[in-house]
């Protein structure tokens, strides 16, 4: 059962979201066998109000903080690294702003619960024709497509005075998948092509990703890319706090085959436990108490300050960085039975791991945030 106590979101006593928390730890191993999360946990995610945590009420969405998201996916992401990704795209609401107001309306509208997924690149060539832009082409990395009801793809259209792509929406009829994905974390993300064959898209159904929105609703205006790489930054907390959690279970339950002291009476185990868990407490705090000061912030002036968009993205990258130290340290010190397939501790190493791989957290962003805190050119589009 999860321990109540360990919870990052106000929703201990919800007994739904127990239960759906319970149920993606005992699955977590199916998910992987299928590499996607089942339909099925999607819809349990939509029940707990993943999908329409950033959709306005007047929509019937719960106008959830970004702590308060970041809060629910760290949850998601203990009981499984791999859902926690695929719920992070909850975030895709406020992607989704950058479309007309009135498009907006009839998404969220008609189900404030719609899954949205999305593969920015490689841009293709999309031509104008009649009622749209022509659609084709492949795009990677399109996480969580098989439980989306909406796909987005970037495209380049001629005559667009914007470096950012822009994406066309599509329902995910018009979208073949193919399963391509194969890794060896993360695994469960089901992150296949998206594959497009001469699909027209008419321009409402378009938007520059990163544009400014059509709404401006308070969570409309926090810096788009300091989401971006929060939700999924997160994830890799969430796995390091399960491996730490299960460290302390296992030695509450276990005595040494060799007839060794207890793990938690091994002195090596505690200085080392406690140095992870020092990790993770550490770059918990940072990544939401300044998420939360800029939420303030943003209530109070309605703006973030350049220093603090960077520092978002800095907590961001601090987040995946050290959740992947403390979930590497939590196995070390697992001993030898961690080498089995599908050991938690292996599979949060590795998932937490490859959270730290992704763009939006890499090397070389701590150079971007270096630089923009000197007031000296960032890579394009940080902070």
């Amino acid at each position: 059962m999860t321990s109540l106590s360990k919870l990052s979101t106000n929703q201990a006593n919800d007994a739904l979201y127990i239960s759906v928390l319970d149920e993606i730890r005992a699955r977590r191993a199916e998910f992987t066998q299928l590499r996607h999360v089942p339909l099925d946990v999607v819809e349990r995610l939509q029940h707990i109000g993943v999908y329409r945590s950033f959709v306005p009420a007047r929509f019937g969405g719960d106008e959830k903080t970004p702590a308060e998201f970041c809060r629910l996916i760290e949850d998601v992401s203990a009981a499984d690294a791999s859902t926690g990704w695929v719920a992070s795209f909850g975030v895709s609401a406020t992607y989704l702003a950058a479309l007309p107001s009135q498009t907006y309306a009839e998404i969220y509208g008609k189900d404030p619960n719609t899954v949205f997924a999305g593969a920015m690149f490689p841009p293709q060539k999309a031509d104008k024709v009649d009622g749209g832009f022509r659609v084709k082409g492949r795009w990677p990395w399109c996480s969580g497509i098989m439980g989306a009801s909406l796909v987005g793809a970037g495209i380049k259209v001629e005559g667009d005075d914007t470096p950012l792509p822009r994406v066309a929406v599509l329902p995910r009829n018009k979208v073949f998948v193919d399963e391509t994905w194969n890794t060896i974390g993360l695994s469960a993300t089901g992150s296949h092509d998206a594959v497009v064959e001469d699909v027209v898209v008419a321009p409402e159904w378009t938007f520059i990703r990163g544009g400014k929105p059509e709404m401006d609703d308070l969570i409309f205006k926090y810096p788009a890319m300091a989401l971006a790489s929060q939700v999924l930054a997160v994830v890799a907390l969430g796995a390091a706090r399960e491996a730490l959690d299960f460290l302390v279970k296992d030695a509450a339950e276990r005595a040494s085959i060799t007839g060794a002291p207890n793990p938690g009476a091994r002195p090596y185990v505690q200085a080392e436990f406690a140095k992870a868990q020092g990790i993770l407490m550490g770059a918990r705090a940072a990544f939401y108490d300044t998420i939360e000061a800029a939420w303030e912030q943003l209530k109070t002036t309605g703006d973030v300050s350049q220093d603090m968009k960077i520092r978002l993205r800095l907590v961001a990258t601090k987040a995946a960085r050290d959740g992947a130290e403390a979930a590497r340290i939590a196995f070390v010190i697992g001993g030898s039975g961690v080498m089995e397939t599908g050991h938690t501790l292996g599979r949060c190493m590795v998932d937490a791991a490859c959270v730290a791989q992704h763009a939006f957290m890499g090397e070389g962003t701590w150079t971007a945030a270096g630089a923009g805190f000197f007031d000296q050119p960032t890579m394009p589009g940080y902070p």
